[in-house]
């Protein structure tokens, strides 16, 4: 059978999975499933590039990371604009299918909280939220791994860099944090490897264009359903304001002043 452009994309199935829930339709539930599965699409997407980062860095591939890095902020970039569209949505519209989520909401995403763990936001207390026994056992898996980080520090020993033997030998499971000991060492980097400074820059690019996402995704959930709680039971906007200025890479963040 020769391929086609919709047979190749599944396009049939595809433009089948959009399904309104309410009756009779609300105009605008359709704009909120799509956009929605659109973004599962870019977490897929980020999940993917994100783990071919980790074989660049630790095989000491700097062209392979920094053209990795660049695409990642750039799909970042896409789903900051994608609130936009969103935000098309009146609070009064949204209300008139809210209660056919019941209790599904954007917090249960598993793509989106196993880059989470990839990056190092690691909380084991999340999988109570993951009932489902394949979403659970990929988030365990990603737990129990090494971390975006933790590759970032197979980069640095290849590059002479003395990277604390506590942040080799350290339980990754837990989640990332600032250390003092490895600055200085980054901030010689800076100064006297112009090349990887431009990693470490987009790497910094990277992770505000992440805390973009986080802040302006807080925004749009305060505008339209304002301290409401959550219909998957989170707490809603408060719990999303916790998430912010939580960077992946503190260090980066931590050098500033000293540059």
């Amino acid at each position: 059978m020769t391929v086609t452009y919709g047979s190749y994309l599944k396009l049939p199935q595809l433009l089948t999975l959009q399904e309104p829930r309410s009756q009779p339709a609300q105009h605008d539930e359709m704009l909120f499933i799509v956009i929605h599965q659109v973004y599962e699409l870019w977490f897929k997407l980020l999940l993917h590039e994100l783990e071919r980062c980790q074989e660049e860095l630790s095989a000491n591939d700097l062209f392979g990371a920094i053209a990795r890095f660049k695409r990642l902020r750039t799909v970042l970039k896409t789903l900051v604009a994608q609130l936009d569209i969103l935000e098309t949505m009146s609070p009064m519209s949204f209300l008139t299918f809210r209660d056919h989520l019941e209790t599904a909401s954007g917090f249960q995403s598993a793509q989106f909280r196993a880059m989470e763990f990839l990056l190092g936001h690691k909380q084991k207390g999340m999988l109570v939220h993951y009932p489902d026994a394949g979403e659970r056992a990929e988030l365990e898996r990603r737990l129990k791994a090494r971390s975006l980080m933790d590759h970032f520090y197979d980069f640095l020993a290849a590059r002479g860099v003395a990277v604390p033997a506590a942040l080799r030998k350290r339980d990754v499971s837990e989640p990332n944090a600032a250390s003092p000991e490895l600055q200085p060492e980054l901030v010689r980097l800076f100064r006297d490897a112009p090349d990887v400074a431009i990693l470490l820059e987009l790497m910094t690019d990277f992770d505000e264009g992440l805390q973009e996402w986080r802040y302006r995704h807080v925004k749009m959930v305060e505008r339209t359903i304002g301290n409401k709680t959550g219909t998957g039971g989170s707490s809603g906007a408060e719990y999303l304001r916790r998430t912010l200025f939580q960077p992946v890479f503190p260090d980066l963040w931590a050098i500033r002043q000293q540059l």
